[in-house]
């Protein structure tokens, strides 16, 4: 029993790590009308604190960008579900929010400061109590929040730096049931676990204007190295008193770097054209490793340390996008991009059902005066079916959270505005 919770508090923890397959692209809203094909290179308002760090150098003035997006989410379910029974109905991933904020501040003409607030990670998922997909993982809701100071730059009008350590913290609260027919019981088990942590990276880009109407981008995004101190907590009457008990938890978990270029080609006096590719380094998560506090009575055994394979993949995500300048008021943007899952078809469990995704974007900015400007984005996400088949590896998992086979239709709308004021 003890050892299957712990299990579970593995899978859990791995589901905070979906940077590809539920991943919060949504750190600008100016970048997400283009599908973010421009994200380190455009520097179109405070929002480059995020995408380049190094395009703080051609905001002449002081101003402010806050703002936020919302993701609405949309999952059929069909197949066998699970031989423990059980409704595949989907519905299971509320609408998300996602706030972000930033400040930049010229000092002179060589260099600038900023500071941003922003979500880059982030899954909630909450299966019904009756949802065959329960014993896997019922509940997930993770996210990470950054705050980012920053400081640019201009080595002349050509080519810029920037740098900003990134201090985040991360928090999760996350569930599973385990099968009530493992225990001769009229309800189910549950497993809850929470943990948290905070720790340092940091982004660092460099922003050329190689010909008067062409800029080049790249920006890096460390790796950040994270130790999560949380509890696990099993409810059942199959392990007497110790039900209800909490036990200590730590995992050791890096988020992968990665590596953002992209190119701002400007045709004319109206139309700008965008181009962008961004790889991560997902094979870093090959296993996850929780190390369990356990009682006395089981110091030195297998429960101690438990050890499960991910063996994720490098992604790469594929951007192009155009904007069209109205007028002096009025700018018109659009995009589309492809994104890579990390995930693969043995390991891939319901709490991240994710395939590789297309995502189709359209967007616009407003300045009634030069002083502000009102930017919103329309996103429509698709992803490939993907197929999940979830087989215990022993007699106990089974009688505790037996097999899961589905097909997963994903698609998710995201709707996002924000406001830049320059002082």
């Amino acid at each position: 029993m003890l050892k299957t919770s712990l299990g579970v508090a593995i899978a859990l923890a791995s589901s905070q790590l979906l940077a590809s397959g539920f991943a919060l692209n949504e750190q600008s809203i100016s970048g997400m009308g283009t599908g973010f094909a421009g994200r380190s290179s455009s520097a179109d308002d405070a929002s480059t604190v995020f995408g380049n760090p190094a395009g703080m150098s051609r905001l002449k003035r002081e101003q402010v960008t806050v703002g936020g997006a919302a993701i609405i989410a949309k999952t059929d379910i069909s197949g066998p579900g699970s031989n423990l029974g059980g409704e595949t109905d989907g519905d299971m991933v509320p609408v998300v929010g996602v706030p972000m904020g930033y400040y930049v501040k010229p000092i002179d003409d060589h260099w600038s400061v900023g500071f941003g607030v922003y979500v880059p990670f982030g899954l909630v998922t909450d299966y019904g109590s009756d949802d065959a997909a329960r014993y896997w993982g019922k509940k997930s809701h993770v996210q990470v929040v950054t705050f980012q100071p920053t400081v640019s730059y201009a080595f002349n009008d050509k080519v810029s730096i920037g740098f900003g350590p990134t201090i985040n913290r991360i928090e999760g609260e996350l569930g599973s049931n385990l099968s009530s027919r493992a225990f001769g019981s009229a309800t189910d088990g549950e497993v809850k676990i929470k943990g948290d942590d905070t720790a340092v990276g940091y982004n660092v880009g460099i922003l050329v204007q190689a010909t008067d109407r062409t800029r080049l981008g790249l920006t890096y995004h460390s790796m950040v190295d994270y130790k999560l101190e949380g509890k696990t907590r099993v409810s059942t009457p199959a392990i007497g008193a110790l039900s209800g008990s909490k036990f200590d938890a730590s995992l050791k978990i890096k988020t992968p770097e990665s590596v953002d270029f992209s190119i701002t080609h400007e045709l004319d006096d109206q139309w700008t054209v965008y181009a962008g590719s961004t790889w991560t380094r997902w094979s870093r998560l090959e296993a996850i490793t929780v190390q369990n506090d356990v009682p006395a009575p089981l110091q030195g055994s297998a429960f101690q340390t438990i050890n499960e394979d991910q063996n994720w993949h490098d992604t790469w995500a594929h951007a192009i996008g155009a904007s069209y300048k109205v007028n002096k008021e009025w700018t018109l943007r659009t995009g589309f991009s492809v994104d890579q899952s990390p995930t693969n078809n043995h390991d891939r469990s319901p709490r991240i059902p994710t395939g590789d995704r297309r995502i189709f974007s359209l967007g616009a900015g407003w300045s009634p005066t030069d002083d502000m400007t009102i930017d919103v984005a329309y996103s429509y996400l698709w992803e490939e079916d993907t197929k999940i088949n979830r087989q215990p590896t022993s007699l106990q998992e089974g009688a505790l959270k037996g097999s899961y086979q589905a097909k997963y239709e994903n698609s998710a709308h995201g709707i996002g505005a924000s406001l830049t004021y320059r002082f």
